[in-house]
């Protein structure tokens, strides 16, 4: 990343008191390092972060006594041990390489985008996306955040959440109109997520953005559990809501069940390590 994300900054703003500062300010601490920077002194650490150069140097030397930063002399690295870190998450990147092909098909299939998004607080992050043509003046691409209750793969992956977790989300929403069709009021935008749990899918009508509709499935991994979200995404003046749920979405089912097979395939162990689980 260019710039260190001050998450001391935000420590104020905590909800809580099971707000641990010490571990937010470790995880700034590795945040300063990145490609443009992989080596730091004291001083820079404590610039990237915010913190003291005191508070800095504790935290720096705790992680080099767990293996997690190099010291040599004033300088530091990272150290091999903190990928273990985002190993749980890393392990799961393989959704984009897997839903690929699928995508591929499906949008050559329909004609129109397609897209993959997991869902982070409030926000969707787009991960895989297939475009054919441009039909939204915001640029899509991997990586790109849109508020969540607004579009049809926002609403699969909050239908998705326990209700404590949803109440939690919806609190801290700004929900409010974008365009004449925007779902603005967060008792009309619980009563739609009910809809969606119930159906199993999500369709919005120009809500984000006018002249685009979109048509949303959930992504289940080896366990059941919603991990994404995919759509189609068209422009209004192609297809009407009745197309889209008629010719649009039995194909995006389908395209849906092949990636959560090839999901399911990997996540299973194969003879040989069940052979190597039994014997251990």
């Amino acid at each position: 990343m260019g710039t260190c994300d001050r998450i001391v900054e935000q420590v104020s703003h905590a909800p809580g008191s099971d707000f641990v500062q010490s571990l937010a300010r470790g995880l700034s601490v590795i945040r300063a390092f990145d490609g443009t920077r992989p080596e730091l002194g004291l001083s820079e650490v404590s610039r990237a972060t915010g913190l003291t150069r005191a508070t800095a140097r504790r935290l720096l030397l705790t992680l080099v006594r767990l293996g997690y930063v190099r010291q040599d002399g004033n300088r530091f690295s990272l150290r091999p041990r903190v990928l273990e870190l985002g190993y749980s998450y890393l392990s799961a990147l393989s959704l984009p390489e897997l839903a690929q092909p699928h995508m591929d098909a499906l949008v050559a299939e329909v004609n129109e985008s397609s897209s993959i998004a997991v869902l982070d607080d409030t926000d969707i992050v787009y991960v895989v996306r297939v475009p054919t043509s441009r039909i939204m003046s915001i640029t899509i691409a991997v990586g790109t955040r849109l508020p969540a209750y607004p579009t049809s793969m926002g609403r699969v992956l909050l239908a998705a959440l326990d209700p404590d977790a949803l109440e939690g989300r919806l609190a801290r929403m700004d929900v409010h109109a974008l365009t004449p069709t925007t779902v603005a009021h967060v008792d009309e935008l619980r009563a739609e997520l009910e809809q969606v749990r119930s159906r199993g899918w999500a369709a919005v009508d120009q809500e984000l953005e006018q002249g685009v509709r979109s048509v949303a499935v959930p992504i289940h991994d080896a366990s059941g559990t919603v991990c994404a979200a995919m759509n189609v995404s068209v422009h209004a003046s192609r297809r009407t809501m009745p197309d889209l749920r008629k010719q649009v979405l039995p194909r995006l089912l389908r395209a849906a069940e092949a990636i959560e097979t090839d999901l399911g395939a990997i996540a299973a162990p194969t003879p040989r390590t069940s052979q190597l689980t039994e014997r251990t």
